[in-house]
């Protein structure tokens, strides 16, 4: 049995459980909690605490901050707390429950052993079944780490599940399904060639927030969007976490992607919570304050807004949700040495108290403007589920987005739509129409044509519909509009030339968005051919369907060839990575403009042509040393004879044609032949790059 240990005053600041030699100072924010109360736990699993300290309103409050000190203990203990208050009224909006255990908000790790989402919804004491916080020693080497520094105009990023890149089989890991894991596969990631992983959510979440009917599958929730404890890594994420070691493992993982030159930005979740709406669970901020922390109807205070599709909307532009939230961002890049960060449904973030999106919302400029966050990358999706859309209008200037037009663009133009080459010209030169007016950049563009929401590449191209039945949810739940074409058969086919054709249309795919201005993001696995069998909305399948193949066949280690060579190839010519916008302007030796554009001859695309399904554009080498581009496109059914642009003192190359096989197909730059007619023979549906070298 634990020792009972004294205690003081304490002090409001630093909000959490913060050690020191002399013991360890507990701070909560609560505005209209009457009583509050903490308690100590030996391990995370125990019944029952070892001390319980009733905090008292004149000694251990300070405006809306409850704190106590507790003297000599230690780092490693366990605790929760227990507030009481106003409870479900219509008026006030505050769900109380005096016998409720509460995680902190700030909880530095956490424990899930114990938990049961069930009995957290159902009014009365949870001991037995509720989550754990622990008290964490926060000393480590970072061996002279620190945030790196590309530039978004380089970087190439690559989308992934911590969980399920190493839990199948073939991963070959120590430990699956961990950030230890991960660690193990960092030779794949340089070798691929990419400069950041984007970890889908890696926060503390609810792996029990999941419909009923998906629940009796025995299904659960595997993507993350259910956050909890936006301070700790993620309990299963680790090895070892009942010794409370999230902290250190996140930490070695990102030491280890930095010394591997590989950036960490992190999907995070703030419109929304894993506590639901109305009849959701009691986690921690529900029965701390919920009316602060939530949009809550105006006439019954007991219903949650809900712009997110989750059953709760978190209340970002609230001053004390505001700085908790930049708080928290502050604290993963300065304690975690993140690089940045992609914000799920980001546009929720800027609705007001009364739910209107707001012109200049708060958290926004606050996150914009941070000092602290001022070398990490801010991405948003910046839309919500309740139809607030704003790509190429999300406010300020540092924020990038998820441009869902550039992916809807680009796949109509892959499915073979007719007449969209002025659209897809605007997507390729990095969205001028959306970011150029208000003085944005081509890098404030994410471009991306699949990625964990969705279909995956090939199931892209295999699919005509969402097959989901799987998730238990009846088909209902994942996107109907996929803009999608299944090449001739609905799903897995032995037909030889469709599975190449599938092939070959991956490989245009990969070509288009890597030969794109703006910042280019591709889903973990598509570069192996990864299917989902066409389901849609695989955030439940924590199993094979989902999880990274590392199995890989001649048909996958051709296509992964390929996506090394066009991400090569996109990194040795600096005219696909400017930081600013194309001009059309005249400004190298060769008195080439920095793009021009074609059709099947020189100087004339086809901008009004309803019928048009073809185009090329050249771009001028953008540094001393490096080459110019010539790039054709050719969506149409037909091979197109395309005329080469000429060249003084130089001549072209054939780099990439997507309708040769591997390795033809992307030859490496000292295999480039000299291309010696002035034409070029493009095949139906196929992408071409020739580069520009000087004669032997």
């Amino acid at each position: 049995m634990a020792e009972i240990y004294n205690i003081k005053t304490g002090y409001p600041y630093p909000a959490g459980a913060t050690a020191n030699p002399n013991g360890v100072n507990f701070s909560i924010f609560s505005r209209h909690a009457t009583a509050v109360e903490l308690l100590l736990f030996e391990t995370a699993e125990s019944l029952e605490p070892f001390q319980s300290i009733p905090l008292q309103t004149q000694v251990n409050r300070t405006f809306y901050a409850w704190h106590v000190f507790v003297e000599k203990l230690p780092a490693g203990i366990w605790y929760t707390w227990r507030m009481d208050g106003p409870n479900n009224s219509p008026e006030t909006g505050q769900m109380f429950d005096k016998n409720k255990h509460l995680l902190d908000p700030c909880a530095r790790a956490v424990s899930q052993k114990l938990w049961d989402r069930k009995a957290a919804c159902m009014p009365g004491d949870n001991i037995r079944t509720s989550m754990r916080s622990m008290v964490v020693d926060d000393h480590y080497d970072w061996e002279g780490d620190v945030p790196l520094a590309i530039r978004s105009e380089n970087a190439i990023i690559y989308e992934l599940n911590v969980g399920g890149f190493t839990r199948h089989h073939s991963s070959g890991v120590k430990h699956p399904g961990t950030f230890a894991g991960l660690i193990e596969k960092i030779p794949y990631l340089q070798e691929l060639g990419i400069t950041h992983v984007e970890l889908l959510p890696v926060m503390a979440f609810d792996e029990q927030d999941v419909p009923p009917g998906t629940a009796d599958l025995g299904l659960s929730n595997y993507w993350g969007y259910s956050t909890h404890s936006f301070y700790s890594p993620h309990p299963s994420y680790c090895v070892t976490p009942e010794m409370g070691t999230h902290i250190q493992e996140f930490r070695d993982l990102v030491k280890a992607l930095h010394k591997a030159g590989i950036g960490v930005i992190l999907d995070v979740v703030f419109n929304h919570t894993a506590e639901g709406g109305t009849g959701g669970p009691i986690i921690n901020f529900k029965g701390i304050d919920s009316e602060i922390y939530y949009h809550i109807d105006a006439l019954n205070k007991t219903v949650f807004r809900d712009y997110t599709g989750c059953g709760n909307t978190v209340n970002a532009n609230h001053p004390f949700v505001s700085n908790f939230i930049v708080d928290c961002l502050e604290y993963w890049v300065e304690n975690m040495h993140v690089d940045g960060f992609r914000f799920d449904l980001a546009s929720a973030m800027a609705r007001g108290e009364g739910g209107m999106p707001l012109r200049d919302p708060p958290v926004l400029w606050a996150i914009e403007l941070s000092e602290k966050l001022a070398r990490t990358k801010l991405i948003a999706e910046a839309w919500d589920a309740a139809g607030l859309y704003q790509v190429g209008s999300f406010p300020g200037y540092r924020w990038a987005e998820w441009n869902g037009i550039y992916r809807d663009a680009v796949r109509r133009f892959l499915r073979g739509e007719k007449g969209l080459i002025g659209d897809l010209a605007t997507r390729l030169c990095g969205s001028s129409d959306l970011y150029h007016p208000e003085g944005r950049l081509p890098i404030n563009s994410i471009n991306f044509i699949t990625c964990h929401d969705g279909f995956t590449l090939l199931d892209l191209f295999s699919y005509n519909d969402k097959h989901n039945l799987a998730n238990g949810e009846s088909n209902r739940d994942g996107c109907n509009h996929n803009l999608s074409w299944n090449c001739g058969v609905e799903g897995a086919t032995d037909n030889p030339v469709i599975n190449e054709f599938r092939i070959k249309q991956v490989k245009n795919a990969f070509a288009i968005l890597l030969l794109s201005q703006g910042v280019p993001m591709f889903l973990a696995g598509d570069e192996l051919l990864k299917t989902q069998h066409g389901n849609n909305n695989g955030w439940c399948q924590n199993n094979e369907l989902t999880w990274f193949d590392w199995n890989i066949s001649a048909d996958k280690r051709g296509i992964l060839r390929f996506v090394q060579r066009m991400i090569a190839l996109r990194k040795r010519n600096p005219s696909l990575m400017r930081r600013r916008f194309l001009s059309g302007q005249k400004h190298n030796e060769n008195n080439l403009p920095d793009i021009s554009w074609h059709g099947a001859r020189i100087d004339q695309p086809n901008w009004y042509d309803p019928e048009a399904r073809v185009l090329a554009f050249t771009l001028a080498a953008a540094s001393e040393g490096s080459g110019h581009l010539h790039v054709m496109l050719n969506m149409s059914d037909s091979k197109v004879e395309m005329e080469l642009p000429p060249l003084k003192h130089m001549s072209w190359h054939m780099a990439i044609d997507t309708s040769r096989p591997s390795p033809q197909d992307a030859p490496d730059p000292k295999d480039q032949t000299k291309h010696k007619r002035k034409h070029y023979t493009v095949e139906p549906k196929s992408v071409v790059v020739m580069e520009s070298s000087p004669p032997p």
